[in-house]
């Protein structure tokens, strides 16, 4: 899918345009390879441009050719719908200067981020001032690392909560889900900050005094981003290993348990086959020997109950 935008000058008002104009905004989400060919061939530039972004796997980085065009790969973060739960994860997001002529974006799939600038949810934005673009992307990226790392906090407690009353699958495999995504946030996190670090000694694109303020806000945001991702990291490999040690005790105490009423009944069982053999055994002619015989499996399986329980063996 490809969309062209453009800002009037006057009303700065965003709108959506059918030609390639100087200033347009060209935003493009897993476009087919007869978009990309148009798109190309429309701004004059090669296809590898458009083609980076579009494998999941590429890293965020910068890259330039000859002052022509730049582009700028940063991780954006996403949520994955599976069968049976959401998975929170980040992709590439490209965003290609060309010349002082056109601004594109392009991603696998569609963004929060792209979204909130065609929905016009940010202010003082304009299609044409592609450095200040390019920043406030930046910027609404690391808050929405922000507000996802809230959820993923709000999910790990609601599950932890759940843990509290019933260990079940279900919750652990939830738990370990958002290790996950916070190993995928914290790496991210980390390649957009180099990223920005890298804009911000202003050798890759132009620099405007008010553009700038924008820039070092992203950066400031996306550190908070990126500590509270490994704060949340941290505590929950500690949560992890503490239910690991928690479930390994369990199944310890159920082991000891079962093995103590083994030994317990396997007390009358011995006695009962003793005195089941074909041979002269003590007491196979007394009247009462088999009340007598019961009597003593009660007396010894009572002294063996009372010997595990006071070594802490029935609990």
């Amino acid at each position: 899918m490809v969309k062209v935008y453009n800002s009037d000058v006057e009303t700065n008002e965003l709108k959506i345009s059918k030609d390639f104009k100087k200033g347009s905004w060209i935003n493009m989400v897993n476009p087919t390879d007869d978009e990309i060919k148009k798109v190309c061939k429309e701004v004059k530039i090669e296809e590898e441009f458009i083609r980076y972004s579009l494998d999941y796997e590429e890293k965020a980085r910068i890259d330039s050719e000859e002052g022509e065009v730049t582009l700028f790969i940063v991780d954006v973060p996403i949520i994955e719908k599976d069968k049976k739960s959401e998975i929170y994860t980040t992709m590439p997001l490209g965003m290609i200067v060309v010349r002082d002529d056109f601004f594109i974006t392009v991603s696998l799939k569609k963004s929060i981020v792209i979204d909130a600038f065609e929905k016009k949810r940010i202010k003082a934005f304009s299609s044409y001032k592609k450095s200040r673009f390019i920043f406030q992307i930046m910027l609404t990226n690391a808050t929405y690392y922000l507000s996802y790392l809230k959820q993923i906090n709000k999910e790990t407690q609601i599950a932890e909560s759940t843990l509290q009353n019933s260990m079940k699958n279900k919750e652990l495999l939830k738990l370990l889900d958002l290790e996950k995504s916070l190993v995928y946030f914290t790496t991210s996190l980390k390649s957009n900050e180099i990223v920005m670090e890298k804009t911000l000694r202003g050798k890759i694109i132009k620099l405007y005094d008010e553009d700038e303020d924008i820039l070092e806000d992203a950066i400031v945001e996306n550190k908070q981003a990126m500590e509270m991702s490994t704060i949340y990291s941290d505590i929950l490999n500690g949560t992890m290993d503490a239910y690991a040690s928690i479930i390994s005790n369990n199944l310890n105490g159920v082991m000891k348990l079962l093995t103590s009423i083994t030994i317990i009944l396997a007390i009358p069982t011995l006695i009962s086959s003793l005195w089941g053999m074909n041979v002269p055994v003590p007491l196979q002619d007394h009247p009462y020997g088999f009340i007598i015989l019961l009597l003593i499996c009660l007396v010894v399986t009572i002294i063996t109950i009372l010997i595990l329980k006071k070594r802490d063996l029935l609990n």
